[in-house]
């Protein structure tokens, strides 16, 4: 079945320099540090970034912090879990803004 994120491509990631050479390694140079060990750990930062990759819905991002996490020991659950604390942050983060709307509804009301 062909869909438009083709899992053969987050094998290209690497190729974006093809293009353009010095920011790809300018990128990939802040990725690395990144996601080095500091003051949270290489499994930490695999977890969190498994669960902003679905808050922004990269199909790559996903299939690649599944994989990472799961070499790095982390358990169905807390991957699980990871990705739901996004979901709450999305969803209380739309929710927040119905302020702006009840503030509205009440400033054309009056």
């Amino acid at each position: 079945m062909e869909t438009y994120y083709d899992p053969a491509d987050l094998k290209k990631f690497g190729q974006i320099s093809e293009f353009q050479k010095e920011l790809a390694d300018k990128f990939f140079s802040y990725y690395g540090s990144v996601f080095a060990e500091g003051a949270l750990t290489a499994r930490e930062k695999s977890l969190i970034a498994l669960a902003v990759a679905h808050t922004v819905q990269c199909a790559y991002c996903i299939d690649a912090y599944t994989n990472d996490t799961l070499e790095k020991g982390c358990t169905e659950e807390q991957m699980m879990e990871a990705v739901h604390v996004a979901a709450a942050i999305r969803s209380g983060s739309t929710l927040v803004h119905s302020v702006q709307m009840m503030n509205k509804v009440k400033q054309v009301s009056m």
